[in-house]
């Protein structure tokens, strides 16, 4: 049965131009829960390290800080924006209704495409680095794409399945990463440190990596920013089940910026173990999976057997939550009639089921760039960089959509607002992405990461050049409030919960049995 704050919060997707579909099953937990799944430090730690490793040494791991502390501004914008706008799509729906459909459609079809490509991302690090290292299956590319695939169709089928399954299977692998590696850096720190074995001058070594010119500009220090880069995104996707979620004004910007800070301490601490951990960083920076490579080294290969298990739930599940997020913002931009194929695309067949042809949908493009990379041996690399470069684009974006388009929102106590702190969190955001955006850029082992993102674009083009062709009205129009109407929405009281008759001198009355 629906609350009056569900009741509430259905009546203001109404004002957006929509009606409910999804039931109202993501509780705060479990929003912040997507948000700290899709960032997975496990993940990107295990992806990126070996990156870190031969780009700057184990001195790098001290630009993580850097990294949290300009997600953590982002993420304060998304969540002003979330409170105001609570509905599936997120920066689509929020350039949509703030500036026109146009821009709305180039900030949506840019996240479609970072969203299937960090799927495969994500999926193909399973593969590569934990899942072939846990059976002593030795790499080849194609057996990691063939793998890859069966994970995608796997993630598909749980997510159609039903969406409070795939938030309650996403919940335990939460749980099952937080202890497993705050458990891993314990038992890692206690391996080494109490038995005198610890490696202090890996902190500050630049190991392979000459010394001289380390903080050049565009040098070692800087590359090293991008381990955090690829590592703290996605937490904007607790915002992305908006509709699916209880309360999402109060529960959405909560979830994203406390996915980040956690997700930073904990992977700080990690960093640490790791790096005091690591006895011979040449071998280490040679294999394909120098994570798994050094507890296996350190605590033995039982024990490295043990947490790799855990280490492969939490990839899964962040695979299987970017899927879902795709899968949400393909609906999202369906409904609109902005996709090829929406009649298909925006069915929810079931209301606890999610949007089954957007899902199987997503999965089938990432299927197909699974299937182009097939036999590239540096796929892994390349769709770190891509993935890493891409939602700097989209988060530059949406600060800058913030900019001109929200900012001076009227601060309302009931939900969060950046308040009298706007613009220092504004100009930080700024800054923080522009110096990530300059370090993507400026490189040239960065050219093909380049290319996936320009292709996007030259696709985009394509799409979006057919889309004006089939559905110009829906290109041009936007159903429900805009502007400024759009940021008042949601400022309306929820009514309160229906009391109890009461009887006299204030005694409830039990009614029914």
């Amino acid at each position: 049965m629906k609350t009056s704050v569900d009741r509430a919060d259905d009546e203001l997707l109404e004002r957006f131009g929509y009606q409910q579909q999804f039931a109202r099953t993501v509780r705060s937990f479990e929003s912040f829960a997507l948000g700290f799944s899709f960032i997975s430090i496990t993940t990107g730690i295990f992806t990126t390290f070996g990156f870190l490793l031969n780009t700057a040494g184990p001195r790098g791991i001290w630009t993580w800080p850097i990294v949290i502390a300009g997600q953590a501004l982002v993420a304060m914008v998304y969540g002003a924006l979330a409170a105001k706008i609570p509905v599936s799509g997120y920066s689509y729906q929020w350039a949509s209704r703030l500036t026109n459909p146009q821009v709305g459609w180039w900030l949506g079809w840019m996240s479609f495409a970072y969203l299937s490509i960090v799927t495969v991302s994500v999926d193909y690090a399973f593969t590569q680095v934990a899942f072939q290292p846990l059976i002593g299956m030795d790499y080849t590319p194609t057996s990691a794409a063939l793998i890859t695939l069966g994970v995608m169709v796997l993630q598909a089928a749980v997510i159609v399945w039903s969406t409070p399954i795939t938030t309650r299977i996403n919940t335990v692998a939460v749980v099952t990463e937080f202890i497993g590696i705050v458990e891993l850096a314990i038992i890692l720190l206690g391996a080494t440190i109490l038995v005198g074995e610890a490696h202090w001058g890996n902190l500050w070594s630049t190991a392979l990596v000459p010394r001289p010119g380390w903080y050049a500009w565009l040098g070692p220090g800087m590359l090293a920013t991008l381990l955090g880069a690829y590592t703290i995104v996605g937490f904007e996707s607790s915002a992305n089940l908006a509709e699916e979620t209880q309360e999402p004004r109060r529960a959405v910007p909560r979830a994203m910026i406390r996915a980040v800070l956690i997700s930073g301490l904990i992977g700080m601490i990690f960093l640490i173990a790791l790096s005091l951990a690591v006895r011979d960083v040449a071998a280490a920076s040679a294999d394909a999976a120098p994570v798994a490579f050094i507890l296996r080294d350190t605590l033995g290969t039982s024990i490295e057997k043990v947490f790799l298990v855990f280490i492969c739930v939490s990839i899964f599940a962040c695979g299987l939550v970017i899927m879902v997020t795709n899968s949400r913002l393909a609906f999202s931009m369906s409904r609109d009639r902005r996709l090829p194929g929406h009649q298909l695309l925006r069915r929810v067949p079931r209301a606890t089921g999610g949007p089954t042809w957007a899902t199987l949908a997503v999965c089938a493009v990432s299927g197909a760039i699974v299937l182009v990379l097939r036999e590239n041996t540096s796929a892994l690399f390349s769709l770190f960089t891509a993935s890493t470069l891409m939602p700097a684009i989209l988060y530059a974006g949406t600060v800058l959509l913030y900019v001109f388009g929200a900012r001076g929102i009227r601060p309302d106590s009931r939900y969060f607002s950046l308040g009298r702190w706007e613009w220092p969190v504004i100009l930080g955001a700024l800054a923080w992405l522009v110096y990530e955006l300059t370090i993507l850029i400026g490189p040239a082992q960065f050219r093909a990461a380049q290319k996936y993102a320009l292709g996007a674009i030259a696709l985009g083009v394509v799409v979006y050049a057919l889309m004006w062709l089939l559905e110009p009205e829906a290109m041009r129009s936007q159903p429900g409030a805009m502007g400024e109407e759009a940021l008042e929405a949601g400022e309306e009281e929820p009514p309160p919960p229906p009391r109890a008759p009461q009887g006299a001198g204030g005694v409830p009355v039990r009614t029914g049995r």
